[in-house]
C-alpha cells in the first residue's frame, strides 16, 4: 500500500527510535520488539507509518531493523522535541491524512509527551501504545503518561489497539495479526 492515502485514518508515528537513545533505555530490546509488532501490524492493516529522528545527521538514523519493516515510510528529521513543531513533519502527516496519531518510541517524558500535547492542542486524537514507549527513568514516564491521560490522550497496549482496529475474526488481516502476536510475544 502506498503511504499517501485519500482516506483519513490513523498514522503510526514512530518517534526517535535511534540506537544512541535506545542504548540508554532499560530493557530496550523488548521495546524494539514491541515497536516491531506495532509497525508490522500497522502495515498489515494498511495504516500509514512515519519515523521521526532527532538530529539524524549527528545522532544517527532509525534502527535499520525497524526501518526495514516499513521501507516506504517517510524518515523525518527534527530538531525540536515535539515532532509537530516541525513544519515538514506536520505537512507529511497532513499528506498522509492523519486523523488520529498512534505514538510509539521515545523518550516518553520528552519527545513523546511534547508531540502528544501538540497533537491534542491541534485537535488531533492521540493514542500512546503503552508497551511501545521507552524512557530512561520509569517514574518520569509514569508522570508524563498520567498528565497526558488527564489531557485527553488514550494510553493502551498495542494489542488492545490493533485488535480494536481488526474488530472481529472476519477481518482479512486477523490471521496475519495473530501470527505477529505470537512472533513478538
Amino acid at each position: 500500500m502506498t503511504q499517501e492515502s485519500a482516506v483519513p485514518g490513523p498514522v503510526l508515528l514512530c518517534i526517535d527510535l535511534q540506537a544512541v537513545f535506545l542504548k540508554a533505555i532499560p530493557q530496550h530490546e523488548m521495546l524494539v520488539r514491541r515497536c516491531a509488532l506495532a509497525i508490522e501490524a500497522a502495515q498489515g492493516l494498511g495504516l500509514a507509518v512515519a519515523f521521526t529522528e532527532q538530529v539524524p545527521q549527528k545522532l544517527g538514523a532509525t534502527l535499520p531493523e525497524l526501518r526495514a519493516l516499513a521501507p516506504q515510510a517517510p524518515q523525518l528529521g527534527k530538531a525540536a522535541f515535539s515532532a509537530l513543531a516541525d513544519d515538514g513533519i506536520r505537512d507529511t502527516l497532513q499528506r498522509l491524512n492523519a486523523d488520529h496519531l498512534l505514538l510509539c518510541g521515545l523518550e516518553t517524558p520528552v519527545c513523546v509527551y511534547q508531540t502528544a500535547i501538540d497533537a491534542l492542542g491541534a485537535g488531533t486524537p492521540v493514542t500512546l501504545l503503552s508497551d511501545c514507549l521507552g524512557a530512561r527513568r520509569s517514574d518520569d514516564a509514569h508522570d508524563a503518561l498520567e498528565a497526558l491521560r488527564r489531557s485527553g490522550a488514550n494510553i493502551l497496549p498495542s494489542e488492545t489497539i490493533f485488535y480494536s482496529l481488526l474488530r472481529d475474526i472476519h477481518h482479512p488481516f486477523f490471521k496475519g495479526y495473530t501470527q505477529l502476536v505470537k512472533k513478538y510475544g
